[in-house]
């Protein structure tokens, strides 16, 4: 089992194919394997390090306070021990917070910032949209709660940490190229936040799908892959499947 000794816990991770680092960061509640569906596109072209953060899946759950910014020196203890020096970034919902506090902690460690169904600051609770909520309970029906099930006061410490998050006052710090992902009809961070985040990163650019906080994962995956593809690799992707309609590029 890989895991690896950090900020007094063990962090599970996996790495997957070769080239230059892309780490992807799970959000709320979530384990490394939600991410199977994304990691071996994107490890056609370089390597991709999935883990699971602090309170979920095989890593460390300890019942204390945690916060984004713990779970981001988390994140850069794995690359250091990963002898990673930069890499490129992609962060979903909470995983998304976790991205922007390490690029702006650590801003020579991030070559490219990908945020997906995302914001600068919680709403001061969670909010989960319907596909969320039956996802939620089906987790916590009897035989389903897989290997590595969330124990209850890891979830509110993940959530906690979420929720009083707000690096709104500090966005004009980021300097990394950034691509802002985000559902339409995301009912969890409406799609308002997310403009709020463009409008705050200089520079960013912002594609906006069709679905709502769950559409990377839903009907929207291979355009989600393609866009992030070309925005890693500065090059159009053909035969991902994507039709112009499935985003809508909001800006630059």
């Amino acid at each position: 089992m890989p895991t690896l000794p950090m900020n007094g816990i063990d962090v599970y991770y996996e790495s997957h194919g070769a080239g230059a680092a892309l780490l992807l960061i799970n959000g709320l509640g979530a384990d490394f394997s939600l991410l199977a569906p994304l990691t071996g596109e994107l490890a056609r072209h370089r390597r991709v390090v999935v883990f699971d953060n602090r309170g979920a899946g095989r890593t460390g759950k300890p019942d204390q306070p945690y916060s984004v910014e713990l779970m981001a020196r988390d994140t850069v203890g794995l690359m250091d021990a990963l002898g990673i020096a930069r890499a490129d970034l992609l962060g979903i919902s909470m995983g998304g917070r976790i991205a922007l506090e390490l690029a702006l902690t650590h801003p020579d460690r991030v070559r490219r910032l990908v945020l997906v169904s995302t914001s600068a600051a919680g709403r001061g609770k969670v909010h989960m949209s319907l596909p969320m909520r039956l996802l939620w309970l089906l987790h916590w029906l009897p035989g389903r709660h897989g290997r590595y099930p969330q124990p209850g006061y890891a979830h509110r410490r993940q959530r906690d940490a979420a929720v009083r998050y707000d690096a709104t006052a500090r966005l004009d710090r980021i300097h990394a190229p950034t691509l802002i992902l985000h559902g339409r009809r995301d009912r969890s961070l409406p799609l308002s936040m997310a403009e709020q985040l463009h409008a705050g990163i200089a520079g960013s650019q912002l594609a906006v799908f069709r679905g709502g906080h769950m559409f990377a994962f839903l009907s929207q995956r291979p355009a989600f892959l393609a866009r992030v593809e070309e925005f890693l690799t500065d090059r159009p992707v053909r035969g991902s499947g994507a039709t112009p309609d499935d985003s809508d590029p909001v800006g630059t």
